[in-house]
């Protein structure tokens, strides 16, 4: 039985009795260089760039380290949290045999601009600041997904909007000589860098055009692509470690032991020393991008929703039933690997095997209602690309049919008062369910969902696909059209 009373509280006078069986961050934290503002602490963030930059501290470069910093209401959380533990955390990595505890002490403040932004502001304008990190989420962009075009009238451009405090940071920069800056997105997000550029110069005309000027030439915009799987803590995984270790935080992170960061070599200002660090530094990481979006985040968002249908909680327990796992298996390696040309440095049928791996790992625990979150966000970035490329090629589609097929029956069947299920968070989910109730007289009709859907495939061979999916799914059940679509 875990006895949090006796566990004793992660703070930093506590790491100098903390066990050998932790690592623990035991650099001093006091006068690190603050040089980088991150947008969106989240439990992403911690287990990875926050890794990253806590392993440059260890080795004793003390010129960087991280102000978090939250725009929304729900951050207040994180930044109690984490002052109440002197902004430390512990990360949980769980292989499928072994585990490994570590205190991460990168984190060394954290700003709050709830209620405005001008604390934030005050941060990205410190000379001391050189990067400004988000991670926002796919959804949180300002852009048109269709044209890549800014969108003035997104809530993600709205004052108090990430983007919005990223700006007013930037003009309060300006103004002050503190001089250029990089603004690095860390999102699922293809062409990120591109993206966080448009979004935040279309953001900056609304203030000034010396605004958008200045930005054009003092601020770079890399892109990267980041992975690591990190599904949400739980009070299991609190309880575990104070039975465990010793050690009450009230917020640790779990994830797992693969880690991957591509990042392009264009910074305006002083970029991290990412040659000590285990990370890809190239001049195109569109490849890359392609390779992780169509495979690991396409396969999340293809299994979470029939997954959820056969009643499945975590991803692990998802992967042990066979059909599932040749399902995932199948559309990886027919309908999306082919998609993706070659990658420098990655051998793809390998990757897409580690996939699998990574998806079964039975100590991850990662929630299928996790995966099920902002389906009409994700499935036009992840899945649709592959959709639309094998339309042109008349190349096979019907698993990633399946999938959007499973979305439309678990919003119409969620969306029921005996579902048996709570739909997941989605920022169109009332249009999104509307056309999943649409399409109980005529399946087609979801794919008048525009948001998600081009309407080239409203018709044609992936329209009749789709419409065979959801009537398989409809009149034999979930595990009987995949075994269906599979032969």
């Amino acid at each position: 039985m875990p006895n949090d009373a006796l566990a004793q509280p992660l703070r930093t006078q506590a790491l100098a009795g903390l066990g050998a069986d932790l690592q623990v961050a035991r650099y001093d934290r006091v006068g690190l260089r603050r040089s980088i503002v991150h947008i969106g602490v989240g439990g992403f963030h911690r287990a990875h760039l926050a890794t990253y930059v806590d392993e440059l501290a260890a080795a004793g470069d003390r010129d960087w380290s991280i102000v978090g910093a939250g725009v929304l209401p729900g951050d207040a959380r994180m930044a109690s949290v984490l002052a109440d533990q002197d902004h430390l955390f512990t990360l949980i990595t769980r292989g499928a045999d072994d585990t490994d505890v570590r205190v991460i002490g990168s984190i060394v403040d954290f700003v709050l601009s709830t209620n405005g932004v001008d604390p934030l502001a005050e941060a990205i304008a410190d000379p001391t600041t050189q990067i400004v990190s988000l991670t926002v989420t796919e959804g949180g962009y300002p852009i048109d997904d269709a044209t890549g075009e800014f969108r003035a009238d997104s809530p993600n451009a709205a004052p108090g909007s990430a983007f919005d405090a990223i700006t007013a940071g930037l003009e309060l920069r300006m103004t002050r000589g503190a001089g250029p800056i990089t603004v690095l997105s860390c999102d699922n997000v293809l062409g990120n860098g591109r993206a966080t550029r448009t979004a935040t110069i279309g953001c900056a005309h609304g203030r000034s055009e010396e605004l958008a000027d200045w930005i054009d030439e003092h601020v770079a915009f890399p892109n990267s692509m980041v992975d690591r799987i990190t599904p949400a803590t739980t009070d299991a995984d609190r309880a575990w470690l104070a039975d465990t270790h010793g050690l009450a935080d009230a917020w640790p992170v779990v994830t797992e032991p693969f880690r991957q960061w591509v990042v392009e070599d264009h910074f305006a200002a002083d970029r991290l020393p990412l040659e000590m660090l285990d990370v890809i530094v190239t001049d195109d990481v569109e490849p890359y991008e392609l390779m992780k979006l169509r495979l690991l985040n396409a396969g999340h968002s293809c299994l979470a929703y029939l997954s959820a249908l056969l009643g499945h909680q975590t991803v692990d327990v998802a992967m042990a039933d066979p059909t599932v796992r040749s399902f995932v298996e199948g559309f990886l390696r027919t309908e999306a690997r082919p998609t993706i040309e070659t990658v420098a440095g990655i051998d793809l049928d390998e990757y897409v095997t580690s996939l699998v791996e990574r998806f079964s790992n039975p100590n991850i625990g990662d929630q299928i209602a996790r995966l099920c979150l902002d389906g009409s966000a994700k499935f036009p970035k992840f899945l649709m690309p592959t959709v639309v490329t094998q339309v042109e090629r008349d190349g096979p589609l019907d698993l990633a049919a399946l999938a959007l097929a499973g979305w439309c029956e678990y919003l119409r069947l969620g969306s029921s008062a005996n579902a048996g299920f709570e739909l997941s968070a989605d920022p169109a989910l009332d249009r999104a369910v509307a056309c999943a109730q649409a399409s109980e007289a005529e399946p087609a009709a979801f794919l008048e969902f525009d948001e998600v859907f081009d309407p080239s495939l409203r018709s044609g061979r992936f329209a009749d696909a789709f419409t065979s999916a959801v009537l398989a799914i409809r009149e034999r059940g979930v595990r009987s059209a995949i075994d269906g679509a599979l032969d």
